[in-house]
């Protein structure tokens, strides 16, 4: 098997342990927002707690970490005047997914992001594959799908 190369034996996946990707890691997400407040604000509204909060020597936030059970995103202030790819359909494009653990949960947690500000994108829906999912744009235009799919 070469460094880049995976075999598979039925469901059993064999790792190359020389490949960088198969070493042990895990992803975070970071988003940066022009007015960081109202965005930690909202992300309180749809359920994320902060854990985290480095502000600078100006008083205005540096770096935040906030937390929704697992899943730990971090909040950046906005340094330039960053654009943000427009919604084309019902996707920008991309964005971030939040695995939710009933499709109640999708419901609720689409109308707190409406209420709080969100721009309502696609809502609350069965899928075609047996999941319920649900998309808005934060109040700063991120793209945030959540669903009851569960990736891996």
């Amino acid at each position: 098997m070469t460094n880049t190369a995976r075999a598979t034996r039925g469901a059993e996946v064999v790792m190359d342990p020389d490949r960088p990707a198969d070493v042990a890691a895990d992803l975070h997400a970071y988003l940066s927002y022009r007015d960081t407040e109202a965005a930690l604000a909202w992300l309180s509204e749809v359920g994320f707690e902060l854990v985290r909060r480095q502000d600078a020597e100006d008083g205005s936030l540096a770096h935040a970490e906030v937390r929704c059970g697992d899943v730990v995103l971090m909040v950046a202030g906005a340094h330039a005047e960053y654009s943000r790819p427009a919604l084309h359909g019902t996707s920008t494009g991309s964005g971030l997914y939040l695995c939710l653990p009933s499709p109640s949960a999708v419901d609720r947690w689409y109308f707190h992001a409406v209420s709080a500000g969100g721009v309502p994108v696609i809502e609350p829906e069965a899928t075609e594959w047996g999941t319920r999912r649900a998309r808005v744009l934060d109040p700063e235009g991120h793209e945030w799908s959540v669903g009851t799919y569960r990736p891996g």
